[in-house]
């Protein structure tokens, strides 16, 4: 059974709401680029996780300022927990580790693309790709 990704490091466990438009957490990202994120209600965007050279899509997680400033940083896919509320990079206990080719942010600022060279599998289940489930589409013009 896969080992899931640990925290590497912890953050305050203060679940109380980030300023309105701002960080949850300290960070030292970029200001000109924080000012462009928009975040959550709880200081997140979407992080939408692909394979650099095919675009296959990986994954989706979640990042703050710093896991953003990390990732940015450090060339490791960090990202933030809501669960465990603490930072993790992907492969730090799985060995399933994310290289950052590129990040790409959106275009209303509340999401990122990363890019990565993907080693192992990206999903905790096992699985390449936490995509792995086809859904049926029956609409009218589905073919």
């Amino acid at each position: 059974m896969p080992v899931p990704d640990a925290p590497v490091t912890g953050a305050p466990t203060d679940s109380s709401a980030p300023p309105a438009g701002g960080p949850a957490r300290p960070s030292q990202l970029d200001p000109a680029i924080a000012a462009r994120l928009r975040r959550s209600a709880d200081g997140l965007v979407a992080a939408v996780v692909r394979q650099h050279d095919s675009g296959e899509v990986l994954m989706v997680a979640w990042m703050d300022d710093e896991a953003l400033h990390r990732t940015l940083t450090t060339g490791r896919a960090t990202y933030w927990s809501r669960s465990r509320q603490e930072y993790w990079v992907k492969g730090a206990t799985s060995g399933h580790h994310q290289y950052v080719r590129s990040v790409a942010l959106d275009c209303d600022g509340d999401a990122v693309l990363v890019s990565v060279e993907q080693v192992g599998a990206a999903c905790h289940t096992g699985h390449r790709t936490c995509f792995f489930e086809e859904l049926p589409v029956t609409g009218a013009d589905a073919s």
